[in-house]
């Protein structure tokens, strides 16, 4: 275990694919062990096999992040054609099985055709599993939304933040009017809202603010996920400052929140990646849910069997009367810390006015693509499918162009085809190496990131002369 070098990090493949769900849950509870995570709060190999999966379904983006993750090659790469999609949502509900979410995610996926982003989460849907729309939110219009939420979308998740540089918004409160526009557009579909926002230099400061943004609205957020800067993809600004470590940001979203949130009583995978807690909105005021952490445990381990179904809350409500009437042991404890919640806080309840809502805070701590811990890659909660399987995102990053440059098999009615990636054809043979091409061959209107500074300032050289 330790830092990976570059030979080691070539090396690593995607996981062996597996049709039994209950044996790759097995491997996940393996994971947690071997890498000393395993605790009665640990919910990766127990409740379920990861936290989600990416499905990329296009490269492009309307937007250039000032610490995008993806390539310098990305805007040059077509859209993966939708039948490999599917092929790739067959294998992630044979490994993973029914309640696996699924992040619908680029690029931007509604740059994708619409009646194909449409069909891909219906296929996802109608598979068990639950998708979950990641956007920046520029084009997800209100009839769009409507449309995927009447496919079967389950969440909306939008990033918004000041790495986007999106003109006339100077800070992140700035952004809280684009933020509400947003919110507007999702409310009432039945979606779960959710909101991204990366920390960075220009932002650390206004983490608080931001909270408070999202506790004013926690009638309608469900969750906030705050994803730390990591030196990884086009993204120009590089490594973190020293400010900015899971300690300060948590910190940081505590001011915010107005108190402490413990993050110990529900973990997810590695200790050192993710952060986890629920905030209980009495108000304006907000108290930790989650502060028993040790009562949380054993009710987690106790109701492990209950599948959490957001899009149908009913199913997930009589899912756990039914295992409570097998266990009324657990069944007391789980009235007995109810009733301690109430009862330490009768007095917020009643200034409360029946304005009660949770909302869930979560963190993630991207790793750097040159400085990936084995242990870390061995204990991922947040995988990309690819072409031969499911792969932790942060060794993803690291070696992306190894999986998006290579052409893709395809069915055709001659037989297995290869789809390629740059051109869109589909052809019967591999390319070779002489067709590698590097960021700066491509379109200058394709680059993005760190080769559109480069190529700016190979104009501005050149013209100098």
């Amino acid at each position: 275990m330790g830092t990976l070098t570059k030979e080691e990090i070539q090396s690593l493949a995607p996981d062996s694919l597996s049709k039994d769900p209950e044996a790759s849950l097995r491997h996940a509870c393996n994971c947690m062990k071997e890498t000393d995570n395993w605790s009665p709060n640990q919910q990766m190999g127990r409740r379920w096999t990861l936290g989600c999966v990416a499905l990329e379904i296009t490269q492009r983006c309307n937007l250039d992040c000032s610490l995008c993750y993806l390539s310098e090659h990305s805007e040059a790469i077509r859209d993966i054609p939708v039948e490999e999609l599917f092929r790739r949502i067959d294998l992630i509900h044979q490994h993973y099985g029914d309640y696996t979410n699924v992040q619908v995610t680029g690029g931007d996926p509604t740059l994708r055709q619409q009646d194909e982003l449409i069909a891909i989460v219906k296929y996802i849907s109608s598979l068990g599993m639950q998708a979950t729309l990641m956007t920046n939110g520029i084009k997800a219009t209100r009839e769009l939304l409507t449309k995927l939420s009447n496919a079967g979308l389950v969440d909306v998740a939008f990033h918004v933040d000041t790495t986007q540089e999106i003109k006339g918004y100077d800070n992140e409160v700035a952004l809280n009017t684009l933020r509400e526009k947003y919110i507007e557009r999702a409310r009432g579909l039945g979606l779960s809202i959710m909101f991204n926002t990366t920390v960075h230099r220009g932002n650390f400061h206004e983490i608080p603010e931001i909270v408070r943004f999202f506790r004013k609205h926690a009638d309608v957020i469900r969750l906030v996920s705050f994803q730390l800067q990591a030196e990884t993809g086009r993204g120009v600004e590089g490594k973190r400052p020293l400010l900015i470590t899971p300690d300060s940001v948590w910190k940081q979203l505590e001011t915010g929140a107005g108190t402490t949130l413990n993050s110990k009583a529900i973990r997810a995978g590695h200790t050192e990646c993710n952060r986890y807690s629920i905030g209980l909105r009495l108000g304006d005021e907000m108290q930790d849910l989650l502060e028993d952490t040790q009562t949380v445990g054993k009710l987690m381990q106790e109701f492990q069997s209950v599948k959490a179904n957001r899009r149908h809350k009913f199913k997930s409500l009589i899912a756990g009367c039914a295992q409570a009437l097998q266990k009324p042991a657990a069944t007391v404890l789980f009235f007995k810390w109810i009733f301690n919640l109430i009862w330490n806080r009768k007095e917020m309840l009643l200034r409360s006015k029946g304005k009660i809502n949770t909302m869930s805070f979560f963190m993630h701590n991207f790793m750097d693509a040159n400085d990936l811990d084995s242990e870390r890659i061995t204990a991922c909660a947040f995988k990309v499918m690819t072409e031969k399987g499911p792969i932790s995102m942060c060794l993803y990053n690291a070696k992306r162009d190894d999986y998006l440059l290579q052409p893709t098999r395809v069915k055709t009615e001659q037989g297995i085809s290869f789809w390629q990636p740059l051109t869109g054809a589909i052809t019967d043979k591999l390319k070779t190496a002489e067709e590698v091409v590097t960021p700066m061959q491509h379109p200058v209107k394709r680059l993005k990131g760190k080769s559109r500074q480069r190529a700016i300032q190979f104009k501005r050289t050149a013209s100098s002369h």
